[in-house]
């Protein structure tokens, strides 16, 4: 394990050097590249220096023990630490998502099942949203467009941790997880007898890179088409050309954006998520050049093809990638969603070390 960390300490000493100098600074993604990687080292040098300060506690204690008895309690209990700390830094050097330390982009679209479709996924909307709110994270809708029902055909949003936020608790480590084909089994509110239907929804999480610094678009490759955005009706549909669809010719990825009244705010939206549309895209087509098996996003909203199911008649959740199951459904919606994203990210970690002990 300590092998990995071998110059990690040297790296993170001459990347705190690095942010002291005011030049760093005057290069916007110098600075932004070499605060995220000294953001990401810090948990890793703290527990290095925990595990050494430790292992010398541990030593010194058992060689009194040795003398006095009186020792021998207190080196089971620092050995009881040593356990934990080295459980962490084994799951801090596991290998990692580079992308874990980034806020996130999530995009919610309706699929099987029309309206109760669409409504389904303003269900899965407020579930994020109020999960986000218990994490302290803001939630900003970059696009929606709604249904006359209330719910969504598609929606984008951004969700950002504050600043001091550990490099180990950011969205889109956390909510990576939740890419895939969500299926709904419930009486819909269009149904009038009663019967219980299935229906879907697709999530696709990408991790927020905000600006072309960190992601170079050639403005070349991009098509931009303006048009009269379209709504649900009434005050919200606008008059003039501001919606913005953006397309990337090189590789076909398509994003649209109307929620802004301006089309350079619409335009800004639409280039931020085509950023991170494309980083999925490269790390797609990555993976499938490797033949990697990891567990992928779904991308069709296909009922087939699902990652996780709510039952309302059962009030159950069961997600089927780690056999997840439990009751409180109404729980989850309302954002408890903290237990069903340990299972995920527990069954993640039992994967991403045993590939590296492979």
């Amino acid at each position: 394990m300590f092998e990995a960390a071998a110059g990690l300490a040297e790296e993170y000493a001459s990347l705190e050097a690095q942010l002291a100098e005011p030049a760093t600074h005057a290069d916007l993604a110098l600075a932004r590249r070499v605060g995220r990687r000294y953001f990401e080292l810090t948990p890793i040098i703290r527990a290095l220096a925990e595990h050494e300060h430790l292992t010398a506690d541990l030593a010194a204690a058992r060689e009194l023990a040795a003398e006095d008895a009186a020792f021998a309690e207190e080196a089971d209990a620092l050995a009881s630490r040593l356990t934990e700390v080295e459980q962490r830094l084994a799951a801090l050097l596991a290998p990692r998502d580079p992308h874990d330390s980034a806020d996130a982009l999530l995009e919610i679209k309706s699929g099987e099942g029309g309206e109760e479709s669409a409504l389904f996924a303003g269900d899965l909307f407020r579930m994020y949203a109020r999960y986000a709110e218990n994490r302290g994270w803001k939630v900003e809708v970059l696009d929606a467009v709604e249904t006359d029902l209330g719910g969504y055909k598609s929606l984008t949003v951004a969700v950002k941790a504050p600043g001091g936020a550990d490099a180990d608790a950011r969205p889109y480590g956390v909510l990576k997880f939740e890419g895939g084909v969500h299926r709904v089994q419930r009486v819909p509110v269009t149904e009038t007898q009663g019967r219980v239907h299935t229906s879907a929804a697709g999530v696709l999480v990408m991790p927020d890179l905000i600006d072309d610094t960190e992601v170079e678009v050639d403005p070349d490759d991009l098509r931009i088409d303006v048009y009269r955005s379209s709504g649900k009706g009434g005050q919200g549909v606008n008059t003039t050309d501001s919606a913005v669809r953006i397309t990337h010719l090189p590789t076909g990825v398509v994003v649209t954006c109307q929620n802004e009244r301006s089309q350079l705010q619409n335009k800004a939206s639409a280039l931020r998520i085509l950023r991170a549309r494309l980083v999925a895209h490269a790390e797609e087509q990555a993976a499938a050049q490797a033949s990697a098996s990891r567990r992928s996003q779904v991308r069709t909203v296909d009922r087939s093809e699902r990652v996780r199911t709510y039952n309302f008649g059962e009030n159950r959740i069961a997600d089927h990638r780690v056999g997840y199951k439990a009751y409180n459904l109404d729980q989850v919606l309302a954002g408890d969603l903290q237990s069903v994203l340990d299972a995920l990210a527990a069954a993640d970690l039992a994967a991403r070390l045993g590939a590296d002990g492979a």
